[in-house]
């Protein structure tokens, strides 16, 4: 059910959520060829760098292994079969964008330029308008009462 080709009912979004915060980085990168806006040099910035790839491993593939394992769709246009609530999914509805901010945060870092970083925040607006919105509209109609409780109990983001 979860990967038919036509979604029944699913959340509408129809913009790869991966695609915004790959804009926030070569859009950064391309900016600051042309203004540079040094950010992160440092072995302490390279830490927080690898903290923030080992967060966006942790998240990513911890969010993919439950849906698989729920047998459910991670693709945010096709129907969800489960609602999944357990893991990272116990600490943000939304690990998986959570964990895509933190690579281009350290994407920013590893380029060393804020402009990715920068960008981060339209995209995460436009995260939030073009696909989380959708998304928690569809799923309050696909599990009505139990995604409602599980929302008072789990924040957006963190």
């Amino acid at each position: 059910m979860c990967l038919l080709s036509k979604p029944i009912d699913s959340s509408g979004v129809k913009f790869p959520p991966p695609l915004l915060y790959a804009a926030a980085v070569v859009g950064g990168y391309l900016l600051d060829r042309q203004w540079p806006l040094p950010f992160g040099r440092g072995l302490a910035w390279r830490l927080v760098a690898s903290v923030c790839v080992a967060l966006w491993l942790g998240l990513m593939f911890g969010g993919l292994a439950l849906f698989r394992r729920r047998r459910t769709s991670f693709i945010p246009n096709r129907p969800a079969s489960t609602l999944v609530v357990e893991g990272p999914y116990r600490l943000t509805r939304n690990p998986m964008y959570l964990g895509m901010a933190s690579l281009t945060v350290a994407l920013a870092i590893l380029l060393g330029s804020a402009w990715p970083a920068i960008l981060l925040v339209p995209a995460l607006v436009l995260i939030r308008r073009l696909v989380i919105d959708p998304e928690e509209a569809y799923l309050a109609r696909r599990f009505g009462a139990d995604y409602e409780r599980y929302t008072r109990q789990v924040r957006r983001w963190i």
